[in-house]
C-alpha cells in the first residue's frame, strides 16, 4: 500500500514525539503527493523520521494520528482498536452490568482512534464518525463491533450525516449498517430507566458523560425542590425524582426535549412530582427566588471556538450568577461546561466572578468532570472537555 509522505518543518516533530495525536496544518513544509480528505498518509520528520500514521483533512488539524508506528490499516488493525476499547469498558464493569447497560464504547482520540464516536444502548451501537478518514472505515467497525459482541448486538446505527464536516467530499446518509430497530429503547442507567431516541436526538441520543455526576446528585436531593436546567432528555431530573425530591421542574427551550423528558419522569418512581417546561432558562429564572434546594446548570457547549470564548465566559458568569441570586440558603448548585475551548482553570474563574457578582458565600464541595468511558489520553489533554462544579451557596 503505496501511502502519500507529508513532512513536517524542522523542530515541528516534538509534539508527535510525545505522542500528541495532532499534526496542524502550519507544521507541515512539504509532501510528495497531494492527500485527498480522508486519506491515509505518513508523517516524517524534516530528517525523514516516521512519526505516524493518520487521516488527512484540509483545515487547521491537517492530520489525526491513529497509529505511531507502521502498520497495515485493513480489517483486522481496525478490529484491534474495537476489541482494546471494548475490554477496557469491561474492566470499568460496564459491558456485562445488569444495573447500566448505556455507556460509551469509544471515544476519539481518547481511544486512539481519532474522529470516531461509539455509544451502547442496550443491544444498540451508534456509531458517529467526525472525520471523512473514519467515515470511510465504518464497515469496519460495524463488522467488528457484530463479532465482538455477537448475539448481544442486534444492531448498527451510522448518525453520521449530522458530525462530519459541512464541506466533507462524501453523502452521508443516518442509517442502519446491521440490523435494525424501532429507533428508540428504554434503557437502565445505575438502576434509572431512560427512553433513547438515536434516531432523532442530538448526539447519539442520551448525554452519557454525565452518568456520575447524576449519581453524585441522587446524594443531595431527598426531600429537595429540584430545579434542573438545560435538562435536554431529564437525565437529572429523573435521578432527582427517584431519589426522593420533593419537586423537580426541567426546563429546556425546545419542545421535542421536554417530550421525551416528560416520557423519561414517567418511568420514574414518582412522577407526580414533577413538571417541565419549554422556555428559555433565563426567562424562567425571573421571580424564581428561594424556590430551590438544588439547581442543575447544564447549557450546550457555549463557545466552540477560540474566536467566542470572551462571549462564552461572559455567558457563563451571567447564568451562574443568576442561579446563586435565586438558590435558597443552604443550597446546591451543580454547574458545568462542556465547551473544550474553556478548561477547568478559566471555568472556576469565571464561576468566581459569578459569585463575587451575586454576593453569596460559596464553598466548592465537589470538582466534576467526565466519566472513565470517557478516556482521557494523558498525551491529549485536549480530550478533557467536561468540566463542572458542585457549589454551596450559603
Amino acid at each position: 500500500m503505496s501511502l502519500i509522505k507529508l513532512f513536517l518543518a524542522p523542530g515541528k516533530e516534538h509534539s508527535l514525539k510525545r505522542l500528541h495525536p495532532w499534526v496542524f496544518s502550519g507544521a507541515i513544509r512539504k509532501s510528495d503527493g497531494e492527500p485527498a480528505e480522508g486519506d491515509i498518509v505518513e508523517v516524517y520528520s524534516s530528517k525523514n523520521e516516521f512519526l505516524g500514521m493518520g487521516h488527512y483533512a484540509p483545515g487547521s488539524i491537517a492530520v489525526r494520528i491513529f497509529s505511531f508506528e507502521q502498520v497495515e490499516p485493513d480489517y483486522a488493525f481496525w478490529k484491534s482498536k474495537v476489541q482494546k476499547a471494548y475490554d477496557y469498558r469491561k474492566r470499568l464493569g460496564l459491558t456485562d452490568n445488569p444495573n447500566t447497560n448505556v455507556y460509551r464504547l469509544i471515544y476519539a482520540e481518547g481511544d486512539g482512534v481519532p474522529g470516531l464516536i461509539v455509544d451502547m444502548y442496550k443491544d444498540t451501537a451508534v456509531v458517529q464518525t467526525h472525520t471523512v478518514g473514519m467515515y470511510q472505515v465504518r464497515d469496519f467497525v460495524s463488522q467488528a463491533l457484530q463479532e465482538i459482541y455477537g448475539a448481544a448486538l442486534t444492531a448498527v446505527y451510522d448518525k453520521s450525516a449530522e458530525s462530519l464536516p459541512a464541506k466533507a467530499p462524501v453523502s452521508a446518509v443516518n442509517g442502519y449498517l446491521f440490523g435494525k430497530s424501532s429507533g428508540g429503547v428504554i434503557v437502565t442507567e445505575n438502576e434509572n430507566q431512560f427512553f433513547i431516541d438515536w434516531e432523532g436526538g442530538q448526539k447519539t441520543g442520551f448525554f452519557i458523560d454525565q452518568r456520575e455526576n447524576r449519581e453524585l446528585l441522587a446524594r443531595y436531593v431527598k426531600d429537595k425542590s429540584v430545579l434542573n436546567t438545560f435538562c435536554y432528555t431529564g437525565g437529572f431530573s429523573v435521578y432527582a425524582l427517584n431519589a426522593g425530591a420533593s419537586l423537580v421542574h426541567s426546563v429546556d427551550v425546545s419542545k421535542k426535549a421536554i417530550e421525551i423528558t416528560e416520557r423519561n419522569a414517567a418511568l420514574s418512581q414518582q412522577p407526580e412530582k414533577h413538571e417541565s417546561f419549554a422556555i428559555d432558562t433565563f426567562e424562567f429564572l425571573k421571580g424564581k427566588e428561594d424556590l430551590y434546594d438544588v439547581i442543575v446548570l447544564d447549557p450546550p457547549a457555549f463557545a466552540k471556538s477560540q474566536k467566542v470564548r470572551h462571549n462564552a465566559l461572559m455567558g457563563y458568569k451571567r447564568l451562574n450568577a443568576e442561579a446563586m441570586k435565586k438558590i435558597k440558603p443552604g443550597g446546591i448548585l451543580f454547574t458545568f461546561s462542556c465547551s473544550q475551548v474553556v478548561d477547568k482553570y478559566l471555568f472556576n474563574s469565571t464561576v468566581m466572578a459569578a459569585a463575587i457578582e451575586a454576593g453569596r458565600n460559596i464553598k466548592i464541595m465537589h470538582h466534576l468532570s467526565q466519566p472513565a468511558d470517557h478516556p482521557i489520553s494523558i498525551f491529549h489533554p485536549e480530550g478533557e472537555y467536561l468540566k463542572g462544579l458542585v457549589l454551596f451557596v450559603e
